[in-house]
């Protein structure tokens, strides 16, 4: 369903809106044009993602200058579940008439999460992956790899060194899934591709710790605009 917000033109995914849903988007509307902080509420069940979702993305989409938005929930299920809300309002939006052109969401998550080098993805432990991947993508070990032949490197690494963040990923939603199945298809790596890209998505889906954890956040959130939603 269509409807507006002030003047703004609001898809919605649903046949119906809930009043508190719409209550909600008015706040999020409200607060972006103010340019200030908020704190909305809705209880659980209620539809506060695909609330979001739809006020935000509209926004992105009417207003020049697009603002990147930065979604944090606790778990990996949570992250996945959020991406393809976000994947099924942005299909929806293009069956009814938006272009949405050069639209990139994606989520971040752990090298285990994400991995698809064949030896190294079986691994269970999580810090076991991040130690093996360090051991063939540090880039002491790509130099020192120069002179010995006998050093393993990943390949699916290797593959993106060649080629501009712009070119790694198409536009589109990518659930972990779709990130996986996207990079194990074109040798390459998930993991850094995800963060390679994040200077071009409007959409970046993650975990709180990698906006509160201060050494987490030096090296992803760094990338994101000031004016970041």
């Amino acid at each position: 369903m269509r409807f507006y917000i002030d003047d703004l033109p609001v898809i919605f995914p649903y046949d119906y809106v809930y009043p508190e849903q719409y209550q909600y988007m008015c706040g999020l509307k409200k607060s972006l044009d103010s340019r200030g902080h908020a704190m909305l509420e809705m209880p659980s069940g209620t539809g506060k993602t695909v609330s979001l979702l739809s006020l935000i993305i509209a926004y992105q989409q009417f207003y020049p200058g697009r603002r990147k938005l930065v979604y944090c929930s606790r778990t990996v299920p949570e992250i996945d579940k959020a991406l393809a809300e976000l994947k099924r309002l942005i299909d929806y939006r293009r069956e009814n008439g938006c272009e949405d052109k050069d639209f990139v969401g994606l989520g971040l998550t752990s090298r285990k999460n994400l991995c698809v080098h064949p030896a190294v993805s079986k691994e269970r432990k999580g810090s076991v992956v991040d130690a093996r991947c360090r051991q063939m993508t540090a880039s002491w070990v790509r130099n020192k790899a120069k002179t010995e032949g006998n050093i393993e490197l990943c390949d699916f690494y290797e593959k993106m060194q060649d080629m501009e963040p712009s070119d790694l990923l198409p536009s589109g939603v990518y659930t972990l899934e779709d990130l996986t199945d996207y990079g194990r298809a074109n040798g390459l790596c998930p993991y850094y591709l995800s963060r390679r890209v994040i200077p071009f998505a409007d959409v970046i889906i993650y975990s709180f710790h990698y906006m509160l954890d201060p050494k987490v956040a030096e090296l992803v959130s760094k990338e994101f605009e000031r004016d970041s939603i």
